[in-house]
């Protein structure tokens, strides 16, 4: 059975499967349905995304709006990164708040990001990171919060990111509190 935990944000799990080494190498259940429905979750998962990303490179924060919001069960298969949350639920007393995780194919840990969250990482090392969606992705609901945002205050543990246009031209959680009407 995985060892699962309440993140510091409420609604976020941190998940350690049980891993069996011998000599030959490893084994470990990546996911079971019953992890998440044991703590109420019971939506399905309906698209699996895979990135190879190289070290220094620093993705997000995206989410998906409205119809098409999206929980995520994310991981590293390759590599090691630091994954980043940001609560933006409407009225949610931990709104804007951050939390991160070293997310370690040697350790093989998961982390849950239910939906009203942005999500992104950053590189540590060279990285095969793989997850889970509970929606499709929807190129005209996509939206994002600007990853070195001040009040953020992120440290995401690169000292010269690579970047894509993209993630350079979000709005910064007040600006996007004015433009969403205060959370998604």
């Amino acid at each position: 059975m995985a060892l699962i935990s309440e993140a510091g944000i409420s609604g976020v799990l941190e998940i350690h499967p049980k891993i069996f080494e011998d000599s030959r190498g490893y084994f470990f259940e990546s996911y079971r349905e019953d992890w998440l429905v044991s703590r109420g979750i019971t939506h399905g998962w309906i698209q699996d995304n895979q990135s190879f990303s190289q070290k220094g490179t620093v993705r997000g924060l995206h989410f998906q709006r409205g119809s098409f919001a999206q929980a995520k069960l994310v991981r590293v298969i390759q590599g090691k990164v630091k994954d980043v949350v940001v609560d933006l639920r409407k009225g949610s007393p931990t709104f804007g708040e951050t939390y991160s995780v070293i997310l370690d194919a040697h350790k093989h840990n998961l982390l849950y990001v239910p939906v009203g969250f942005a999500h992104g990482f950053s590189v540590l090392e060279d990285a095969v990171f793989a997850y889970k969606c509970s929606n499709y992705y929807h190129r005209e609901s996509e939206g994002g919060i600007l990853w070195n945002d001040p009040a953020l205050g992120i440290d995401w543990e690169v000292d010269y990111p690579l970047l894509s246009e993209k993630d350079q031209d979000w709005p910064t959680l007040n600006e996007f509190k004015k433009i969403s009407e205060g959370g998604l």
